[in-house]
């Protein structure tokens, strides 16, 4: 499977860094299966630490069914009401359940921030909100959170903003 990181910087070799803020999945080096995804990621970053250039990096990792055998994997095939309280805890910083080698499902990307944050605020029950984001196209994450599930990936090469443009 290929997977891509949206970075202002190459990244051949991943590693775990403390994160500053929570993120969906926890912490951990983020990826995706979608290019265009990848590569907004990038734009972003680059701008927001105005250094370096928008690039993606690209890596082969082995199906997840393969992963399965060896490593502890959580897999969210929609954004489900166990995939709400998943995100929810890992933002808040609450969550004290497993600590999964790798996480896979959709992301909570820019399109759906008022929805979640209306759901934070209380505003939305569960149910509403799972009901809205049904309707959402969500992206999709893999997020890499030991060191043993980084061994897994292999770095294939980089794209940078023109060449993932043209793909």
């Amino acid at each position: 499977m290929t997977l891509y990181h949206g970075s202002n910087m190459i990244v051949e070799k991943p590693r775990l860094i403390q994160q500053s803020r929570t993120l969906d999945f926890g912490s951990g080096f983020y990826t995706t299966t979608n290019l265009e995804q990848a590569v907004s990621f990038a734009e972003k970053v680059a701008a927001r630490r105005r250094v370096g250039t928008p690039c993606v990096s690209v890596y082969a990792v082995p199906e997840v069914a393969s992963l399965m055998a060896s490593l502890l994997v959580r897999v969210f095939a929609a954004a489900d009401e166990a995939w709400l309280d998943f995100v929810f805890e890992n933002r808040s910083g609450s969550y004290l359940g497993p600590k999964y080698d790798i996480v896979l499902g959709p992301v909570a990307n820019d399109t759906i921030y008022r929805t979640f944050a209306a759901y934070e605020d209380g505003i939305l029950t569960k149910e509403e909100t799972v009901s809205r984001l049904k309707v959402k196209k969500l992206y999709n994450q893999m997020t890499f959170s030991t060191e043993k599930a980084l061994e897994t990936l292999r770095f294939v090469g980089t794209l940078d903003g023109e060449e993932a443009n043209h793909e």
